[in-house]
């Protein structure tokens, strides 16, 4: 309605909804009306969000807030019952005259479904396209002047025929593969003729699931020809994206169905045999399994409330939780750890005794430590509370004096390296919260053992590391403590395990990098190497028939005469382990074998010493060249990690106005202190020594150490230095095969030093026959091997006089064996 200035009059109007008759009821009887002669010129507009709508179609719309619902009651009360339909340009924007697309569809009010105070639901029938010419102002409402594009009445050609079969064709392949299209045909085929392509054109557009703008270009493309262009393409597309939709959901009802098949099938099969008898369901032939281990073991009380309470949890778990998981591998770490069980010690000695003469040549004192503690588990009924500590070099046979030790006391045997150990939870095992939690070495150790008295070695104790993720080092004070290990608990276990009847043994090259307080729990077993007589038999007697089995070859084909093993031993396997002398060995027997492969040899093999070069090529070590005879050059004997060794310290001094001491041979910094208290005894005792007192006056002093190359430390070459320097100053030499060691003080006193049974073997091998030791250090000397003593003489000196004396020819007063 509008008034005589052509403005749009706004009245006040009240919706009755049942009332028949009133602006819900559509008219109850109506001629058939054209559109043109009842759409006004001037709507009210309703925007709409997200898409358009199409003539020809039946909606029902919702107007939702003040403007929205005062367009519909505008419309409403008036005659033609006309409203404005338009789509927004942005969807997000506050609805203005500015937001709206220009064409809409002019929708006649059928019926008002629902009006509150909030929002009006109506019924609207779609009439035809408008383009907005002029928006009229207005506060309460959207309005505009519009402009109709009535459908031309097309004369059916055979053009336009085809496009309306293209879209009925793909119309119908939609309806067979979503058969919900189905059902809007069918209600517009009762309200339009598909023969009319411009209304199919539309129908068609508003069944796709295009978006809002293409279905707007749609809409406002007035040529009917173009318009089924754009349907067609729209159609195509819609239905690749049904066939999509359709091909994932079959995928899915696919594998859902499989899944449920399984499930049903597997339920089935479960029953069945249950109703035969022929299995009972996992998770009763798991608690059947652990209640079956059980019945072997004694656990203490708390793990025993521990393994019931686990047991009835996961009796109640279903086995497809993952908490089912965990529950289980928690029961069966704590029912295959060997709870209570034992096996029986042997303290046979005679026994015990074979099996180490058996198993290792040599290593006497070693060999009766053990046997003195397998004596005192025999006396005192066991062994618990022993941790061992074997120190020595690589290759001396640490960890097979440990098989040899579990094999005379009956025991099994495990053995786990800590070397490049960082992390606490590997002694400790980890807590169950984690995802692959495991207990620690300690307790897998047992279960692999299958006792709780087993010999564990824990190899390359000192080269245990530390990291952020703890430090292993810490966590063994508690195993290895007798006082705390009787009660043990791992972090994934957390149940108390008594570690105390376990026998360890712990194998390092050094002591210095253990920690003291773990040193401090570990009984230390030294084992510092082989001579080469010892070596000589241990390949004779181990080393090459263990060599001839491992190569295929038999006795009779090889064989390395004794002369040829003493040459490998001093050219190529000088360390004090038998490690790569074994190597050496094992290079001739493939090289061997090779020649029997190879030339199909017949006649054996016999290597003397001619051979040995042939087979492992020039020696790597050279005899040791001992300068005797010459003033200034002493010979000291040393300890290294790989045995004991000898060194030449030279001694020379050049005139000089001004005084000087000068070092060099890349000595560490104890030796060089060595060097300047024997530099200072010498220069504070020269007459003593009958040495002229102003020698170091007019001369430079240069103190040199052979093989510069090598890095040198330590405390006992102060005698040695010592002597070097009055050797020179006095310009005699000292007495041949004279090798000597020792700590000396600014005082004259001889300090005792360690090693003693390494370089007493370094003096053998470079045929020393008169050795100096510190007088402190004589039990030492005292309880080595009578076969490394013989041939020696052996002077013990407790000040440097004594040393002077038996190194210089007057050997009246000094001290020897």
């Amino acid at each position: 309605m509008t008034d005589d200035n052509g403005k749009i009059i706004e009245p006040e109007i009240t919706v009755e909804k049942d009332e028949p008759g009133g602006p819900s009821a559509a008219p109850a009887a109506e001629g058939l009306v054209v559109a043109a002669d009842t759409l006004p010129n001037q709507l009210p507009i309703i925007p709409l969000r997200p898409r358009p709508c199409f003539p020809a179609l039946l909606i029902p719309l919702a107007a939702n807030g003040p403007q929205q619902m005062a367009a519909v009651r505008q419309a409403a009360e008036s005659p033609s019952r006309a409203i404005g339909l338009v789509m927004v340009r942005d969807l997000e924007a506050r609805d203005t005259p500015d937001n709206l697309h220009v064409v809409g569809v002019a929708a006649k009010i059928l019926k008002i479904l629902h009006a509150d105070d909030d929002s009006i639901h109506v019924m609207v029938n779609c009439l035809e396209r408008f383009v907005i010419e002029e928006a009229i102002p207005s506060k309460r409402m959207l309005a505009a002047r519009v402009r109709y594009q009535y459908a031309p009445e097309l004369s059916v050609n055979p053009e336009l025929k085809a496009y309306s079969i293209a879209i009925i064709a793909t119309l119908k392949e939609l309806v067979q593969i979503n058969p919900l299209y189905s059902e809007e045909i069918k209600l517009f085929l009762n309200r339009s003729s598909m023969e009319d392509p411009g209304r199919l054109a539309d129908f068609a557009a508003n069944l796709t699931s295009a978006d809002g703008l293409e279905l707007q270009r749609i809409l406002e493309t007035f040529d009917v020809r173009k318009r089924i262009d754009m349907v067609l393409i729209l159609l195509k597309k819609e239905l690749e994206v049904s066939r999509l939709q359709t091909k994932i959901s079959k995928s899915i009802e696919e594998k859902v169905s499989a899944q449920q098949r399984e499930f049903f099938l597997r339920e089935q099969l479960k029953a069945i045999k249950k109703e035969l008898g022929l299995e009972k369901e996992g998770k009763d032939t798991e608690l059947e399994k652990f209640e079956k281990r059980l019945r072997k073991l004694k656990l203490n009380a708390e793990a025993q409330k521990a393994v019931e309470d686990e047991m009835e949890k996961l009796s109640l778990i279903e086995p497809h939780s993952p908490e089912y998981t965990v529950s289980r591998n928690y029961l069966d770490w704590l029912t295959s750890v060997p709870w209570g069980v034992y096996s029986r010690d042997s303290y046979n000695l005679p026994r015990a005794r074979r099996i180490l003469a058996r198993d290792h040549y040599g290593l006497d004192d070693v060999k009766e430590r053990i046997l003195e503690f397998i004596a005192v588990g025999k006396m005192k009924g066991d062994i618990s509370g022993s941790i061992l500590c074997l120190v020595g070099p690589p290759g001396v046979g640490k960890t097979s004096i440990g098989h040899s030790i579990a094999a005379a006391l009956n025991r099994r045997f495990f053995r786990f390296s800590l070397g490049g150990m960082r992390d606490e939870a590997e002694i400790k095992g980890h807590r169950r919260t984690y995802i692959g939690a495991m207990p620690g070495k300690f307790i897998q150790a047992l279960k692999t053992a299958g006792t709780a008295n087993p010999v564990l070695m824990l190899d390359e104790i000192d080269k245990i590391g530390a990291s952020f993720q703890g430090d292993p080092a810490s966590a063994l004070l508690e195993v290895l403590d007798p006082e705390q290990n009787f009660s043990f608990r791992d972090h994934y276990l957390d149940v108390p395990f008594d570690l105390s009847n376990v026998l360890f043994i712990a194998t390092a090259n050094q002591l210095d990098t253990i920690p003291r307080p773990l040193l401090d729990r570990m009984e230390v077993i030294r084992l510092s190497g082989y001579i080469l007589e010892e070596k000589l038999e241990i390949a004779r007697r181990y080393l090459i028939p263990k060599a001839l089995k491992n190569h295929g070859l038999k006795r009779e084909q090889v064989a390395i005469r004794k002369a040829a093993l003493v040459k490998i031993i001093d050219g190529y396997a000088r360390e004090a382990g038998v490690r790569n002398l074994e190597n050496q060995i094992k290079k001739i027997m493939r090289r061997a074998a090779m020649s029997f492969a190879e030339e199909n040899r017949a006649e054996p093999i016999v290597i003397g010493p001619q051979e040995v070069e042939t087979y492992l090529e020039k020696p790597v070590f050279t005899a040791e060249e001992i300068f005797e005879g010459t003033p200034g050059v002493v010979t000291g004997l040393a300890w290294t990690s790989l045995g004991g060794a000898t060194l030449q310290i030279e001694a020379t001094a050049m005139p000089s106005k001004a005084k000087g001491f000068k070092q060099t041979g890349q000595l560490g910094s104890v030796m060089v202190e060595s060097s300047e208290i024997a530099y200072s005894y010498v220069m504070a005792h020269l007459s003593e020594y009958g040495a002229a007192e102003d020698f170091f006056d007019n001369h430079f002093v240069h103190l040199h150490v052979p093989a510069g190359a090598t890095p040198k430390d330590g405390p006992s070459a102060g005698v040695t230095m010592t002597t070097a320097l009055l050797s020179m100053i006095l310009g005699k030499p000292v007495m041949r095969k004279l090798g000597m060691t020792g700590e000396l003080t600014l005082t004259g006193h001889v300090l005792p030093i360690g090693g003693v049974k390494e370089k007493t073997i370094a003096a053998r091998r470079a045929g020393l026959k008169t050795l100096i030791f510190p007088a402190e250090n004589r039990k030492d000397f005292d309880e080595l091997p009578e076969y490394l003593k013989e041939g020696l003489t052996v002077h013990f000196a407790a000040t440097y006089p004594e040393v002077y004396r038996v190194a210089f020819g007057d050997r009246r007063k000094a001290a020897r064996t």
